[in-house]
């Protein structure tokens, strides 16, 4: 986006966040993910799984990419009154790393996507206890943002962009596990056809498409998570990295 390569940034609100108050700025004019679509695999099943569950645990939690599986997850702890710091977090490598080591047998769960939950759940290497997509609300997981001096200048390209992007969400919304079979085998042909079905029927399940518009006070909560966890000074209002001007004039009609 520095070069102008790129427009748009597809990635973790927490990116823009960190950067309130420095020479950059970059706005958030959309989203991908209204909540966070992964899951705790543990050992062994956990029907009644809490969050204290994994005090005195160790936790494989990838992070190669981005904060958020580790963050959110901490802070979903810290609202259910559990202290991360009791849980061993074993963090910053690649999920496909931590996924080798976790069958191999390190660590007491795992935090995945869910897809690979599922497949982990399948081979029997262990068992899907928690959804952080039921039981962790909303929260604008993947978000598009663009450098703010840039907007006015993008702002008719990314109406059109939102446009396609709501299409879309509406659309999946009306498939099936079934239906959409073709295009999820083409995006993991690797992945065992039964696992892809149970995924996508978990993904289609939750709210995670529901909607392109960041929720203010789901942006405000996860700004105050980051904050907690030392990722922000202050945690930026709604109002400072989000703007509603292209979800707004993708809701009006032309």
């Amino acid at each position: 986006m520095e070069s102008g390569a790129a427009d748009l940034a597809l990635g973790g609100l927490w990116v823009p966040a960190m950067f309130v108050g420095s020479q950059r700025h970059y706005t958030v004019v959309a989203q991908l993910n209204h909540q966070f679509p992964m899951a705790v695999v543990t050992r062994g099943p956990a029907p009644d799984f809490t969050w204290a569950d994994l005090t005195g645990k160790t936790v494989l939690a990838p992070g190669a990419g981005g904060s958020a599986p580790y963050e959110f997850t901490a802070g979903l702890m810290r609202e259910a009154g559990v202290d991360p710091a009791g849980t061993r977090f074993v963090r910053d490598l690649s999920t496909a790393m931590l996924v080798e080591l976790f069958t191999a047998g390190l660590g007491d769960a795992i935090i995945a996507d869910l897809v690979t939950a599922t497949v982990l759940q399948d081979q029997g290497v262990g068992h899907i206890s928690q959804e952080h997509a039921v039981v962790g609300g909303t929260m604008p997981n993947s978000v598009y943002y663009c450098r703010t001096e840039r907007l006015d200048e993008l702002e008719p390209a990314l109406v059109r962009f939102v446009t396609a992007l709501n299409r879309s969400m509406a659309a999946i919304a009306d498939e099936t596990p079934e239906s959409l079979t073709g295009l999820v085998t083409g995006l993991w042909p690797d992945v065992p056809a039964d696992s892809l079905r149970s995924a996508t029927a978990r993904l289609l399940a939750s709210r995670t498409w529901e909607t392109t518009a960041v929720d203010p006070a789901a942006c405000d909560r996860w700004t105050g998570i980051l904050q907690d966890a030392g990722l922000v000074t202050t945690a930026p209002p709604f109002d400072a990295l989000v703007t509603t001007r292209i979800t707004d004039a993708v809701r009006v009609p032309a």
